[in-house]
């Protein structure tokens, strides 16, 4: 980590001489690896809670399935599923909140609920959400995704995967700091397996120093993702941990700045042990 970085979330300011582990809350029915365990609101919180215990720097919390097939949910039902967990976690939790939707109306209710970050899986390419995010002092995640989550993987071509996405990233992100954001509000995500193919989101991986040389903080979310599973013939995605740590440890070894995962302790432990042995950054 270059010494000095902070990434500015609201009222937090985010160190980032070590990697942040950004927790994942899913209030859905219907996500991927874990729809409908964390749809009760008091499952919601006490999962929170354990994430929070388990040495979370951000939590971030998704009203709305963007698995691959997904269909989209109303921007009404979304806000109802997320903004009375963020508002309740706001009061009990010392922890950046950050709210996971490609929607304004969901984003600006969040952050009036107490969320730090909007995490936009569409990369802000909606005029309303570059108005949300220009309005308030919220982090922001911007987010590479080839279409939409209800064709992303129906057949995704590129010449040159790293360079585009790195290209759509830096346009959206200069895009953001002409709209008045403050670049040190801004973090830009490749999308692994979002409208990638296998040898796509290894592209990538591999290419994360490019991304990095933008100068915006990386995030990258890996965990229980198909390609762990494609790599390591695990189907079933609670199953995928090692994958998951050793894709997370990879992916900060080459320049990923903040690494959103479901296994909150594993993950920092993991992170901790490769950071004490050297692991390169």
């Amino acid at each position: 980590m270059r010494p000095g970085r902070v990434w500015r979330c609201g009222r937090f300011s985010l160190p980032l001489d070590r990697p942040l582990v950004m927790g994942v809350l899913n209030v859905t029915p219907d996500s991927f690896s874990d729809g409908g365990l964390f749809a009760d609101p008091l499952a919601a919180l006490a999962h929170a809670g354990r994430m929070a215990e388990d040495g979370a720097d951000v939590i971030d919390v998704g009203g709305e399935s963007t698995r691959p097939g997904a269909a989209e949910v109303p921007p009404a039902e979304e806000t109802a599923r997320v903004r009375p967990v963020i508002g309740r976690l706001a009061e009990d939790l010392e922890v950046p909140l950050s709210v996971d939707t490609r929607h304004a109306e969901c984003a600006e209710a969040c952050v009036a609920a107490g969320a730090s970050v909007i995490n936009d899986v569409g990369g802000f390419r909606d005029a309303a959400m570059v108005r949300v995010a220009a309005g308030c002092d919220a982090g922001l995640v911007v987010m590479h995704m080839l279409g939409e989550p209800g064709t992303m993987q129906d057949a995704p071509v590129y010449r040159d995967v790293v360079a585009e996405v790195c290209e759509w990233l830096e346009r959206q992100a200069e895009g953001l700091a002409a709209a008045g954001v403050e670049r040190d509000r801004i973090c830009v995500d490749p999308g692994i397996g979002f409208g990638k193919l296998l040898e796509h989101n290894l592209a990538l991986l591999r290419g994360l120093p490019r991304l990095a040389s933008l100068g915006y903080p990386v995030a990258v979310g890996v965990s229980r993702k198909r390609m762990i599973g494609e790599l390591t013939g695990v189907d079933e995605p609670g199953a995928r941990l090692a994958g998951s740590l050793a894709a997370a440890a990879l992916a900060v070894a080459s320049g990923a700045d903040i690494v959103r995962v479901h296994d909150v302790a594993d993950s920092v432990q993991a992170l901790r042990v490769a950071a004490s042995l050297g692991v390169p950054r």
